[in-house]
């Protein structure tokens, strides 16, 4: 019997030639959508049919066009095997009581990370260590396992963001996604040092115009850019990018969110939101800004208001860098009652966050469903970690807002957070979805039309009405997979990266669904 994979991909390198190379007239569909409709229909049908079955499940799940992962840290994103391998490339030693990755050399207290390599029960307990790999909460809470992971493996995690970027693309590719926005710190030593020379001043405009001088922030703008280069070269070149050979990865689009230390001291936190949007204006890799770290560590609660009030002032200097902000990472418990109320909203209202991520506690926001409507209204997304939510704070199931969010018209994408500590891929993420909240196939394929349509790419959207993917009326009468576009239509993909993306999906759901019917006839 023919694979469900390899019919896909036999259906989909078909498909792929449609994708417009010159403008072509398109074929008349008049009943596209009772088409879609009945062909969605029988996939669902066969959802139905393999729910019970794990590994059939994961199968069809695998193999479901999932468009992009919007929330994910490139150092949390890779496995754990590879950063062990890192380390012991780069000779670093890891600590025999912490099991902190340590820079060589290595003394009578820690071990080389080789031994990691070497000596399973050392292997296990580095991986223990460095990820959520058989954690059981109990005298160190998952929060805490967690978020520590990052500090041991730190000292293995900054020296090949090419290598970890190629890894993960691989997996992506191997999961049917096509794009990535990954968080990382850029220039992060140079941005700290400078930050500690200026210091804090309240007055937001001064502290800018201070930053600026001298070319301070525009020096600090050339390294993230030489570094990105570099990365990026390192990545190709490791993935064979530019050869006959490709690895898969290749295939997947990519971009950089800057990610800010929200528990750092004021004066780093607005040198980094001030160099991330500099970087978003001057290079087109970096396309965001996010403020990173434990929502519920001491400054980060103490200067929230602050944070927001200086998204609030950069925002409009900077119009074309996006804000996706972690809020509402909080739970009952793990933060005194009042710090549960506010951390949604004010991240919309005044810090201009257009995506939001995790939101888990929502329902203790004053006025919860008036904020549901506003994120409705506003369209501000939900990045949804099923898994992360579940790991750090204990949250999953019914108590989890995600089909709060999605009854009220909120738009929601599932996404990794840090698959590589969760020890958990994408379709795992949609496996917890379809099997916790009973969701069909055509909730699971519009949960991947929006992780694209709310990527902060540049261009037109294929889709003329984002809630209920309805096509711009250039291409509203081709089906991808079945017809060239209109020249209308061509034009339109030409000259937006985000509407070819979009259209690509839209062509791989087709072999998808081909694929799948092929299996029940």
């Amino acid at each position: 019997m023919i694979s469900l994979r390899h019919a896909t991909t036999v259906a989909l390198a078909v498909c792929l030639t449609l994708i417009p190379l010159a403008s072509a007239q398109a074929g008349q569909v008049p009943d596209r959508a009772a088409r879609s409709g009945s062909v969605e229909t029988r996939v669902d049908a066969y959802l139905d049919g393999v729910r019970n079955d794990p590994a059939q499940l994961r199968a069809f799940l695998r193999d479901l066009p999932k468009g992009g992962d919007l929330h994910n840290h490139l150092s949390g994103a890779v496995s754990t095997e590879l950063l062990i391998q890192l380390a012991a490339e780069d000779g670093l030693c890891v600590d025999r009581t912490t099991l902190t990755a340590l820079a060589p050399p290595c003394t009578a207290d820690s071990r080389p990370a080789t031994d990691a390599q070497s000596d399973p029960d050392f292997r296990r307990q580095v991986i223990r260590a460095w990820s959520m790999q058989d954690f059981t909460p109990g005298a160190e809470s998952g929060h805490d396992h967690f978020f520590a992971t990052f500090g041991k493996f730190g000292e293995a995690s900054w020296r090949h963001p090419g290598r970890m970027l190629g890894e993960f693309t691989d997996t992506m590719a191997g999961q049917r996604q096509t794009y990535l926005e990954t968080m990382l710190t850029p220039a992060s030593s140079g941005a700290a040092a400078l930050a500690a020379k200026v210091g804090f001043d309240p007055d937001l405009p001064q502290l800018r115009d201070k930053l600026l001088a001298d070319g301070a922030i525009a020096q600090l703008v050339a390294q993230a850019r030489s570094d990105a280069d570099k990365a990026m070269d390192e990545y190709r070149t490791a993935s064979h990018c530019d050869t006959d050979t490709p690895a898969p990865g290749c295939a997947v689009t990519v971009r950089f969110i800057s990610q800010v230390s929200r528990a750092s001291t004021p004066a780093r936190v607005f040198t980094q939101l001030l160099l991330g949007m500099e970087l978003a204006t001057r290079d087109p890799r970096f396309v965001a800004v996010n403020l990173v770290q434990p929502e519920d560590a001491p400054a980060a609660l103490e200067n929230y208001g602050l944070q927001m009030r200086m998204l609030d002032y950069l925002h409009p200097l900077y119009p074309d860098a996006h804000i996706s902000l972690h809020a509402g990472e909080l739970v009952p418990g793990l933060v005194k009652p009042q710090d549960l109320t506010f951390h949604i909203r004010e991240a919309v209202l005044t810090g201009h966050a257009e995506r939001i991520g995790h939101g888990v506690d929502l329902v203790h926001e004053e006025d919860s469903d008036g904020l549901l409507r506003t994120l409705a209204d506003r369209h501000v997304l939900i990045e949804v970690p099923l898994t992360s939510n579940e790991q750090i704070l204990g949250v999953s199931g019914a108590d989890h807002p995600f089909p709060l969010y999605r009854r009220h018209g909120v738009p929601t994408a599932l996404a990794t957070d840090d698959p590589g500590v969760s020890r958990i891929d994408i379709t795992h993420e949609y496996e917890k979805a379809a099997a916790t909240y009973g969701l069909g196939y055509r909730d699971l394929k519009n949960l991947a039309r929006t992780s694209l349509e709310y990527a902060f790419l540049p261009g037109r959207s294929l889709w003329r009405d984002r809630d209920h993917f309805e096509p711009a009326p250039e291409c509203a009468d081709a089906r991808p997979g079945a017809d060239h576009p209109s020249a209308a239509c061509d034009a339109l993909l030409a000259s937006s990266p985000k509407a070819q993306l979009q259209w690509q999906e839209e062509c791989a759901f087709d072999a998808f669904e081909t694929a799948v019917l092929q299996r029940t006839d």
